[in-house]
């Protein structure tokens, strides 16, 4: 994807920094749909291909890089999915170049290091604080991973897989902290969404509930998935959110040190434009730095959080097997354990 205009455009594509500098979701909007995108097909073991190899020097730069591009005609259209952020017009490319190129550090040490695997070079490279967005991209672009392994990766699972592999990677820290001692609300609201994340005394379980209301017209949605202490073996029926979420708790409790179940509950309200899966890790990730609540009991931290929300607390309570296990469970109060 390319940029009209000259000078850093960062922004424009790395959306950690979106939410705490208060970017609007028509600021968003305007970023991505600026952004003009040239397409080719490529098999995704080609990766002597010229065009992938200037895709691996974009991916692997630290700054932004200066890029030419002639297209076979006009780029039109715009592109809008909850699974990815939007895309702006797109045309097929007819020739590509770019200027010089000076990579990141880390990311130049993991793609010559063709006996790494690639789980483990997302994993160092998160560790040396090179940010989930450039990750995810070098990733993409197949510059990870043993040698004869790596393949370029479609940008929808290339996310799914970053977050997922940098959850498993914290969850293996986590398990052995000690567990929190009391039920702990954060919250969260941006980008006509609103978040709460419910910390529980109890080993490491996760469930998500999402609600979408009246983003159409007059529909009320909600979907879940969950998780126990072993973690997930299939692929989750909400899609990419989940893990997006699960590495935003399990990171906040890696930095606590500490252990805890999550039950997770968002809304996404009138006027909500999908936006892609960061909008869930990033809104998350803020959530468990703010200011929490701590509560005695399950129910207690339950009944507050049913008061910053729209939808009846019964809809989140039908669709949620956790919630309900919880608030049947002798194990709802600091008492019990």
């Amino acid at each position: 994807m390319l940029s009209p205009t000259q000078g850093d455009t960062a922004v424009m594509d790395r959306p950690e920094g979106w939410i705490p500098s208060k970017k609007t979701q028509d600021d968003i909007i305007g970023f991505r749909l600026n952004l003009v995108r040239g397409k080719q097909d490529v098999g995704i073991k080609d990766l002597d291909n010229k065009l992938v190899q200037k895709l691996q020097e974009i991916s692997l730069a630290e700054k932004s890089v200066e890029s030419e591009a002639d297209f076979r005609y006009k780029p039109k259209g715009f592109t809008f999915d909850e699974e990815h952020q939007p895309f702006g017009p797109s045309a097929p490319l007819e020739r590509f170049d770019i200027g010089n190129v000076r990579w990141e550090k880390h990311l130049q040490d993991a793609f010559y290091d063709t006996d790494l695997k690639a789980g483990e070079a997302v994993s160092d490279l998160y560790k040396d604080g090179v940010l989930f967005s450039q990750i995810q991209k070098a990733f993409s672009t197949g510059t990870m991973g043993m040698g004869r392994n790596r393949k370029l990766v479609p940008t929808r699972w290339s996310i799914t897989a970053v977050d997922s592999a940098l959850a498993d990677h914290l969850y293996e820290q986590v398990i052995y902290y000690d567990i929190i001692d009391s039920f702990q609300v954060y919250e969260f609201s941006s980008l006509n969404n609103y978040y709460a994340v419910i910390l529980t005394p109890t080993p490491w379980q996760y469930e998500w509930l999402e609600a979408f209301i009246h983003i159409m017209g007059k529909e009320e949605y909600v979907f879940a998935d969950r998780e126990w202490t072993k973690g997930k073996k299939t692929y989750s029926t909400v899609g990419g959110c989940y893990y997006s979420c699960k590495f935003g708790v399990l990171e906040a409790l890696e930095r606590m040190k500490k252990q805890a179940g999550a039950i997770v509950l968002r809304e996404a309200y009138e006027g909500y434009v999908p936006l892609g899966v960061f909008n869930v890790r990033e809104n998350v990730r803020n959530a468990l730095k703010q200011p929490h609540r701590e509560f005695s009991s399950f129910r207690d931290a339950l009944t507050y959080v049913s008061t910053r929300l729209r939808l009846p607390l019964s809809r989140f309570i039908d669709q949620g097997v956790m919630i309900r296990e919880m608030l049947t469970s002798r194990q709802t109060t600091l008492g019990s354990f």
